[in-house]
């Protein structure tokens, strides 16, 4: 990708550069994490640069539609599509202009206009850097459509996201929860620390994150997840590598205690790498009782495999099958957390909002119809099936569920309420969480217990 000329002897920063490659990558397909991990692969990057890469390439990621837009008003042509890598370099220095406050403007400009006549050559470096000048001396140039006359155009230009998902949340909650739940959406993705209670208990975490003056606060709704509240993994090697918690949302977590599996009982996981959940039904379990953990990818139970090792977890049985040829039980308790579109994490996963489409969301309500079926003949009467995903679309939560119910009479709702309150326990029963409400990402769960 980098074409090297005798004349081009500008310095130019290795991080920066890398970040473009990403950006080229993630635009032609890869997701963003795989991106990042295959290019730092054969650097000597340090920790601190593979965070600052990671913070450009997934910020510039997120705010693509934005940045085209802004752009647009400061070039000569703006409706010529520019080629891959120049659109790439002028979006990671608008970015840094726009949506960093540590780097200073001159610097933005200048590393772009490197980076360009590194990776191109001096007319191109010459229009990055009369760009970005234009854009520093002249913001008020951009110009956005009245959100009375349009407003999913108007915030989908703003905060840089597809029409259909920005028409579908305009719909569903209105303009305000809409501009919040945006807002959230690109705000800097944070991690929570489940707590291992066969390790170590909540109250000694809290105290040595304390000691460490490591900035967090506790679960809205289960005591034993603790959200960081400060970039990277603290104390890695001390909590992460030991086993004494475990990376995981706790809108993750809310499915599992909502099935609420007990010591001893036969529970199943579909769907399970890489094994968050498994794991996390096998600590409420005090580590007594049967998990199986199905996936069809055999390197995903690897990982679960791994994971449950390092947590000290004996009970998780990972089985490598297709969850509609899996055969086995009856279990009293099953969780499916089928594919589905993820619109919950879009905070987490910047390149979601541009690899997903409406058809998507249809062409997986059909795949979550049959899972579901599947896996209710898999529960035991008197038994408990909880259907989860981690997005907001309705086609592929309430729709699923109610249109279940209509075709399966053997199975009610058992209410949510019972385990939490109507905060995100809805009327109907089922619990929903959003990151624009109590910080959380967005998820689905219902419980639906099969008749005796």
């Amino acid at each position: 990708m980098v074409q090297k000329t005798k004349s081009k002897t500008r310095n130019f920063d290795p991080v920066r550069a890398a970040a473009v490659e990403c950006l080229v990558l993630i635009e032609q397909g890869q997701q963003a994490d795989y991106a990042i991990e295959g290019v730092i692969r054969d650097k000597n990057f340090r920790p601190l640069d593979i965070r600052f890469l990671s913070q450009l390439v997934n910020g510039a990621t997120k705010m693509r539609r934005r940045l085209d837009h802004e752009l647009r008003f400061y070039l000569a042509k703006p409706s010529t599509n520019l080629p891959l890598l120049l659109a790439n370099v002028l979006r990671l220095g608008l970015y840094q202009l726009r949506f960093t406050d540590r780097i200073p403007d001159a610097a933005a400009v200048s590393e772009s206009v490197n980076l360009a006549m590194r990776m191109m050559d001096r007319p191109r470096a010459n229009l990055v850097n009369a760009v970005l000048r234009a854009s520093i001396r002249e913001p008020e140039k951009v110009q956005f459509v009245s959100v009375k006359d349009d407003p999913v155009k108007h915030l989908a230009d703003y905060y840089s996201f597809p029409d259909y998902f920005v028409k579908y949340c305009y719909q569903e909650y209105g303009l305000k929860q809409t501009k919040q739940l945006l807002q959230n959406f690109n705000k800097p993705p944070r991690v929570t620390y489940r707590v291992n209670f066969l390790k170590a208990k909540p109250e000694e975490i809290i105290e040595l994150l304390k000691k460490e003056e490591v900035k967090f606060f506790e679960g809205k709704f289960i005591p034993e997840f603790i959200h960081i509240d400060q970039g990277g993994l603290p104390l890695e090697k001390e909590l992460l590598q030991s086993g004494k918690v475990f990376v995981q949302d706790e809108s993750a977590g809310i499915a599992v205690r909502l099935l609420n599996p007990r010591p001893d009982q036969d529970c199943l996981d579909l769907a399970s790498a890489p094994g968050g959940k498994s794991t996390y039904m096998a600590i409420r379990m005090r580590n007594k009782g049967r998990i199986t953990s199905v996936d069809k990818s055999k390197r995903r139970l690897e990982v679960v495999a791994e994971n449950t090792r390092r947590l000290g977890i004996k009970i998780v049985s990972p089985v490598a099958c297709d969850i509609m040829e899996f055969k086995g039980g009856p279990f009293d308790r099953v969780l499916l957390d089928p594919p589905c579109t993820g619109w919950g994490t879009a905070c987490k996963h910047s390149d979601l909002r541009w690899s997903k489409t409406a058809d998507d969301v249809k062409n997986l309500a059909k795949i979550q119809t049959a899972m579901i079926d599947r896996a209710a003949k898999l529960v035991k009467p008197g038994g408990v099936l909880v259907y989860s995903t981690c997005t907001i679309m309705r086609a592929e939560n309430d729709q699923i569920i109610e249109e279940f119910l209509l075709r399966n009479d053997k199975f009610e709702i058992d209410p949510a309420s019972q385990f939490f309150p109507d905060k995100i326990a809805t009327e109907r029963g089922f619990v929903k969480t959003y990151p624009n409400v109590y910080d959380l990402d967005g998820a689905f769960c219902a419980r639906l217990k099969r008749k005796l």
